[in-house]
């Protein structure tokens, strides 16, 4: 499946409760992942100490804060890719609209059109900033009818790195390992806004079966569980890496003083600095797995850029909102953690991120972090 998100605004009739009796969502097995060993100690310390001091406050900043819920975005790009028919999504829920331009602070604005700029060899390539601007909080991720499989299958076929093609310590597996968790975190979205509407007896459910959903998005796919909490572990990573840059932003005026309290109090709290070798492990490994090798990391980056560029092909509008923000969030962190060969990026370097990435960095971190809990409490055998 795809991002299948949706606004939810349209009107939405009930189903019968007989009816929905056959769509109970408490009825589908659970599952004892098969994390490396390695990567244990971080899947304890997100559980017992991360999550439970960063899911609501940062869901809460994300959700508030114009500065983290708005970004410009070419909705109308084409896809280069897939040969396509112009059969959008037929769902109203699909669309999306710009805000008006008066609702976007003059400093963002003003901010991304000065950070804009080309880069031949960068981890991904973001779209030219115009005056339409998108809230994420307007149209949020959820479930929608359209299925995106072609697209990933595309991805996982062409952008990711062939699996016989590298040994199990390669770093090539590592990225695939990204790629993948970001698709079980979308999947995770899915099934937790299909589980509310299965719940509150929406029709546009009203065709699936529960735990029919739950075995195509999550159980069929391999490690589906544990590439959601690797790519989680990267974020993370990169989110400490960037706390001094965060940070001066909040001091020096470049994020509204209201976000910039909050923010600020979150990236002091001690889990930051108390566990920074539990959360590095991941990052950690993909480093070392890289050292040494000739062709390192730059096909990474051409795989990212192709990789945002793919979202052009998906015919949702609102997937394909989410779907920019969460791969841009995603090669923000591989740009942080990794630099061009491996080393990770100075103070220097981090100082000339751009808006737009440390904001869809953030909001690439919540979401993964909201699809780690709901997956865990759903799905994972205790």
């Amino acid at each position: 499946g795809w991002v299948n998100s949706g606004t939810g605004r349209i009107s939405r009739g009930r189903i019968r409760k007989d009816t929905l009796q056959l769509h109970s969502t408490s009825t589908h097995k659970k599952v004892v992942p098969n994390f490396e060993e390695f990567l244990k100690p971080g899947v304890e310390v997100i559980h017992e100490v991360i999550n439970p001091g960063l899911l609501a406050p940062l869901s809460n900043l994300m959700q508030d804060s114009p500065s983290f819920r708005l970004y410009s975005i070419d909705m109308l790009a084409s896809c280069e890719y897939l040969p396509q028919e112009l059969g959008e999504c037929v769902s109203e829920s699909c669309e999306v609209y710009p805000i008006d331009e008066e609702e976007v602070p003059e400093n963002i604005i003003g901010i991304d059109q000065s950070e804009w700029r080309f880069d031949l060899d960068g981890w991904a390539r973001w779209d030219m900033p115009s005056e339409d601007y998108y809230d994420t909080q307007d149209f949020p991720e959820s479930y929608t009818s359209y299925d995106g499989k072609e697209v990933w299958d595309f991805i996982h076929a062409k952008i990711e790195f062939p699996s016989n093609t590298a040994t199990p310590d390669s770093w090539r597996l590592d990225y695939n390992k990204a790629v993948r968790g970001l698709h079980s975190s979308i999947s995770g979205h899915i099934l937790r806004s299909i589980k509310e509407k299965m719940e509150n007896g929406e029709d546009d459910v009203s065709s699936l079966r529960w735990e029919n959903e739950v075995e195509r998005r999550i159980y069929s796919q391999p490690g589906a569980i544990e590439n959601l909490y690797f790519l989680y572990m990267l974020l993370l990573s990169a989110v400490r890496e960037a706390r001094v840059r965060l940070i001066e932003d909040c001091e020096n005026g470049s994020i509204d003083k209201e976000t910039s309290q909050r923010l600020k109090a979150l990236l002091e709290e001690q889990f930051w600095r108390g566990h920074c070798d539990t959360i590095d492990l991941a990052a950690n490994q993909m480093r070392s797995h890289g050292t040494g090798e000739d062709d390192t990391f730059w096909k990474a980056r051409n795989r990212t850029r192709e990789f945002m560029r793919i979202m052009n092909c998906v015919q949702c509008n609102v997937c394909k909102l989410h779907g920019k923000i969460a791969v841009l969030g995603m090669s923000t962190a591989l740009q942080i953690l990794l630099g061009k060969e491996g080393e990770g990026v100075d103070n220097e370097r981090i100082d000339k991120l751009k808006r737009v990435e440390l904001a869809a960095l953030l909001t690439t971190t919540g979401k993964v972090a909201k699809a780690v809990e709901f997956v865990n409490k759903e799905f994972v055998a205790k």
